[in-house]
This record gives structure tokens, sequence and C-alpha cells, in this order.
């Protein structure tokens, strides 16, 4: 027998695969002082998947290249907070990065999202996958799972709206 939430669950699916070509991808960026991490969904928006990390001079390049290439609906940017939910100090990057992008692509619905313990949770599925101990020092690969876990905890609330 069937669950109510998990006939729900496929009844969303199936109006997504009727819709399919009319969605795009969610991209999401982790944005450091010296890296970006990137994310991006299938075009389902079902599965969240590492796509890259740049350096934080090289984001805008990069951008401007994907959004061409790919068709892209939302943008979630993770935005850190401190445990009693004030921003914390990387926001004096983080903020100045916000602006230039809401000026540069202005049509491109952004949405911020707690980044608190990505990290911590990007480096304990390394762990947890067996990566070795010297590749988890890989802070690129970091920074790209890090966007992962931001994309997938928003693709998780979007199943129960």
């Amino acid at each position: 027998m069937q669950s109510a939430s998990t006939g729900t669950i496929k009844i969303n699916y199936l109006c997504k695969l009727r819709n399919m070509n009319k969605l795009g991808r969610i991209l999401a960026i982790d944005y450091g002082k010296k890296r970006v991490g990137l994310a991006v969904s299938d075009p389902l928006q079902m599965i969240a998947t590492r796509l890259t990390t740049v350096s934080s001079e090289e984001i805008w390049n990069f951008l401007e290249d994907y959004l061409v290439k790919e068709k892209v609906d939302l943008v979630l940017v993770g935005y850190p907070r401190q445990l009693n939910n004030d921003p914390s100090e990387a926001i004096n990057y983080i903020n100045p990065f916000l602006r230039k992008f809401q000026a540069k692509y202005s049509q491109m619905p952004l949405k911020l999202m707690d980044e608190r313990f990505t990290s911590k949770l990007a480096f304990q599925a390394m762990i947890d996958a067996g990566v070795k101990k010297k590749d988890r020092r890989n802070k690129e690969m970091i920074d790209g799972i890090s966007a992962t876990i931001i994309l997938q905890s928003h693709l998780e609330e979007q199943k129960y709206l």
C-alpha cells in the first residue's frame, strides 16, 4: 500500500516530467574569498550534482558562459550565519558579490540559503565516501560538495511544498 506522502511525491514527479521542457536548472553557489563551489540540479530539479570550483576572480566569466549555455531558473547562494542567526564576518565579501550579481542578472531569481555547517558536512561526506585523508585536504572539493549540500537542502525543501 502506498502512503499519502509517497503518492504526492509521485504526482509531483509526473507533473515535472510533463513540464520538463519548461524547467531549467538550479545553480547553487558557495561563495568564498578565494574559491567558489558550484553545484547544479538536473533539468527536473530533483538531483543535486557538484559542478566545479572556480577561483573568486573567475566566477563572473564562469557565470557568463554557463548562463548562456544552460537554462537556469534559480540561483541559490549560501549565506553564512552564526549559531545565534546573526550574519557571520564572511558577509563582508559575500554581500558585494550579491549586489553585483543582482545588478548584472537582475531578471534571475536569487535565493539565499543558510550555509551553516556545510563545510563540516562536506568533510564528513568525504570521510563517509572513503576519500583518502590526503584527498580530503582538497579545499576545492570541499567547496563543491558544500554547494551540492546547499542545493540538496533546497531540493528537499521543495518536495514538501
